[in-house]
């Protein structure tokens, strides 16, 4: 199968666009990870492809893939590299669109400054529906992990997230806890592990082990989710400048029901043929 594809990145979160619109594509968990192979294939965090959507409020839809080759239910840097890949690849000449994805309908729009401004939705926190056993709303829980008590902040973004601060980013232990987090039995889909550093009440450092990609340079839904956590737990002001290893992004959030604005890059890097 010979497909054709666009590799693009948005604050270094890297993924694999794939035209579902012009080209029929279906493909294995085996070949959705041979495509994100940085040795054997394109290489890519995430892939992501464009289709048709099926609710007329929308105008396109969009289904994502980890590197492991399973499907998650939503991507914020993979919503601002869509919004630009479907303008670039002339699909519409709209700066403003809806899209339909797994957990609901998002509205990304091409800024002029070619930064892409994506309305998130408003964040979840009710334990059923994030989903984190046993949890309750508060802004803080306590998680215990390899015998310590750790405080996170759990919510959706569309997928889940367990946010807990720290002292020093770049000396968290995101490796080593990162996928103990994500596989913690209290959280039955895996979570989004995030570290956070809050530098003042307008800036944070973030670090995020994402679900079935491992540690990113960049989550545009773990940074939704850190700053969610630091306004609701008293350290935050709205708007937030989020500084990742791959960039910055800028997070705004009214407060509880409104919802989370994100804003950041989305770079196209090269285009090509692979065959599957």
């Amino acid at each position: 199968m010979l497909l054709k594809f666009t590799k693009m990145h948005g604050a270094g979160n890297d993924f694999v666009m794939l035209d579902g619109v012009r080209q029929h594509i279906e493909l294995t968990p085996e070949q959705l990870r041979l495509l994100a192979d940085r040795h054997f294939g394109v290489g890519c965090d995430q892939i992501l492809i464009v289709e048709k959507s099926v609710n007329k409020e929308a105008d396109f839809r969009y289904r994502i893939f980890n590197s492991d080759g399973g499907e998650v239910e939503q991507c914020g840097n993979g919503a601002r590299c869509f919004m630009r890949f479907v303008h670039e690849q002339k699909l519409t000449a709209k700066r403003e669109i809806m899209v339909e994805t797994h957990c609901g309908l998002i509205s990304p729009r091409l800024e002029m400054d070619g930064r892409v401004t994506v309305n998130m939705g408003a964040p979840i926190f009710e334990p059923s529906r994030i989903p984190f056993d046993s949890g309750s709303c508060a802004a803080s829980e306590p998680l215990e992990v390899e015998g310590k008590t750790l405080r996170i902040s759990a919510l959706s973004m569309g997928n889940p997230h367990a946010v807990q601060v720290v002292d020093d980013v770049e000396m968290a232990p995101v490796r080593e806890l990162g996928p103990i987090i994500e596989h913690h039995r209290r959280f039955p889909n895996r979570v989004n592990a995030g570290f956070m550093q809050v530098m003042d009440r307008h800036h944070i450092r973030l670090r995020v082990f994402e679900r079935g990609a491992g540690e990113t340079l960049s989550c545009g839904t773990g940074a939704c989710a850190a700053v969610v956590a630091g306004i609701r737990s008293g350290l935050l002001d709205s708007p937030v400048n989020v500084a990742t290893r791959g960039g910055t992004l800028s997070i705004a959030w009214s407060g509880d029901g409104t919802a989370v604005m994100m804003t950041g890059p989305a770079i196209t890097v090269f285009s090509g043929e692979i065959n599957i």
